[in-house]
């Protein structure tokens, strides 16, 4: 006796599921410049490791016989699959059938993939491209009967985001609760022009306002990676979406109870750049590029930024060290001078929560002249954000070593490590710092004296340069008031003998923190 025929039904019905919601759908999906989930499926995970969960989920119809009439597959495509050779949980909206919507969904593929991926301990991928929560209106018309809203397996969601990387991709138009699942994430992004992301559509943002809006001038990539900061990186194709993915991921480990992967380096630990001796000008008035910095420090082409377009005056990035994964924060003195408004706050806070979360120690290269100040400043609500941004830091338990390589003023100075702590730190010679630089710090402190001379602006002068004296660097480090004050080309020895020493303590560290990481 041979199972073969039923053998062969399954065999057939996985075909039938492998035409989507067929050929006019799947080509319209190509004609809007968009890959159907199956072929980003194949294009994102490594040849032949997809092993679909599934597949023979949908809605079937019979003839008189008890035979198949007819089949169309579920709207979600979920399975495991080897990502650069690492397990992940892969799950992807099919917009061919009924445009994604989740009121077309049959059974909770999607929560059984989060469960999958919380029990089995592995990264979880979303491919997002449909609506999500209840859909459309159609439902109405289907069932009968409306719904109070409610956010099933949300729990689920959440615990997520404390245990295994979570990544999700935007890649259509994608509004409702498919929205918020791509924010609920430790790593987004958009492909440029062709997705967008939004609460409600323009369908019905123009019924509830009156004016009509075209998608991506009310949710495109432009919008979210630079002005909102709703997702974090923007790629130009959905090709560069699946290597983005995948390279975010290499410096994660699988779960919070292993370490971040370390890899082979040929770039050399003791390697001294000397284009750090001088990258720093002497006028304090000069921008510089910090990313030049970044690179000369780090491993060869190791930084990978994240979220570049929001909140500008911080660079937060995932970078290595001698092959060891670590977290990258830097002020960027382009934007605002360096000062860390609201968005940065904002910015800094998430990626700290990310890297205490998979246990990456951060490396902070601090220039910062304190909170961005001004009128425009306090609308935004800097001081709440920035103070959210300093707790992020104190409750904070991984390794954390701070260089300040120019500026170091007021509050948010004061966040440049946990001074609670070690505080481990090393200063460059072109160090500066205080409650408040002496240039504006002059004519606060001494205001009755400098209205009162014949030529104040002279007499500011006088101050400042009587002042000046007093702030070099190796003034504080003769009271101890800085550890050390080293040689810039020093920079990177140090921090790769320091990186060795942070892994080697981070074997106690593993395991969930007492909170989820914000998103």
């Amino acid at each position: 006796m041979s199972w073969q025929k039923e053998v062969d039904e399954i065999r057939k019905r996985e075909a039938l599921a492998k035409e989507m919601g067929g050929e006019e759908r799947i080509q319209r999906q190509h004609d809007n410049g968009r890959l159907t989930v199956r072929e980003r499926i194949d294009a994102l995970a490594d040849p032949g490791s997809f092993h679909e969960i599934g597949a023979l989920a949908g809605k079937a119809e019979y003839d008189d016989n008890g035979e198949l009439a007819d089949f169309t597959p579920s709207n979600f495509v979920l399975g495991t699959a080897d990502l650069d050779g690492r397990r992940v949980v892969i799950g992807g909206d099919d917009f061919t059938v009924r445009g994604g919507a989740a009121d077309a969904k049959v059974g909770d593929k999607s929560g059984y993939g989060e469960k999958y991926a919380l029990e089995m301990r592995v990264p979880l991928v979303r491919l997002v491209d449909g609506s999500g929560g209840g859909g459309s209106v159609k439902t109405l018309e289907m069932v009968g009967y409306s719904y109070v809203p409610a956010l099933h397996g949300f729990s689920t969601t959440m615990e997520l985001m404390g245990l295994v990387p979570v990544v999700c991709a935007c890649m259509g138009s994608v509004a409702g609760l498919g929205a918020v699942r791509v924010t609920i994430s430790h790593f987004s992004l958009m492909i440029k022009d062709t997705s967008q992301l939004f609460v409600a559509g323009p369908p019905v943002v123009e019924r509830g306002f009156g004016k009509p809006v075209e998608k991506n001038e009310l949710g495109g990539s432009q919008i979210h990676a630079h002005q909102s900061g709703a997702v974090d990186n923007e790629v130009a194709t959905e090709q560069e979406a699946f290597v983005v993915i995948k390279r975010f991921l290499s410096y994660l480990p699988q779960n919070v109870w292993q370490l971040p992967p370390v890899t082979a380096c040929d770039d050399g630990a003791d390697r001294r750049d000397e284009s750090l001796l001088s990258v720093i000008p002497r006028d304090r008035r000069e921008m510089y590029e910090i990313r030049d910095v970044i690179n000369s420090v780090l491993d060869q082409d190791s930084f990978f930024e994240i979220n570049p377009g929001y909140g500008r005056s911080l660079v937060v990035g995932l970078g290595r060290l001698d092959g060891h994964p670590i977290g990258v924060i830097a002020n960027d003195t382009q934007h605002n001078g360096g000062a860390v408004n609201a968005s940065a706050s904002e910015k800094m806070m998430r990626f700290v929560d990310l890297c205490d979360t998979f246990h990456l120690p951060v490396v902070n290269l601090v220039d910062n002249p304190g909170f961005l100040i001004g009128t425009e400043a306090e609308q935004e609500g800097t001081v709440r954000l920035g103070s959210r941004a300093l707790m992020a830091v104190y409750q904070s338990s991984i390794p954390w070593v701070s260089v300040i390589v120019r500026r170091c003023y007021g509050v948010a100075g004061a966040g440049h490590g946990k001074t609670d702590g070690l505080n481990l730190r090393y200063a460059w010679p072109s160090a500066d710092w205080g409650s408040l630089p002496i240039e504006g710090g002059v004519q606060a402190a001494y205001r009755r004296d400098i209205e009162a001379a014949d030529d104040p602006d002279a007499r500011r002068r006088e101050l400042e340069d009587m002042l000046e004296k007093y702030r070099s660097p190796l003034r504080t480090a003769e009271a101890f008031g800085i550890e050390e004050v080293i040689d810039p080309r020093d920079t990177r020895p140090l921090l790769c003998d320091w990186v060795k020493l942070a892994y080697d303590i981070l074997p106690n560290q593993l395991g969930p923190k007492a909170r989820t990481p914000r998103p």
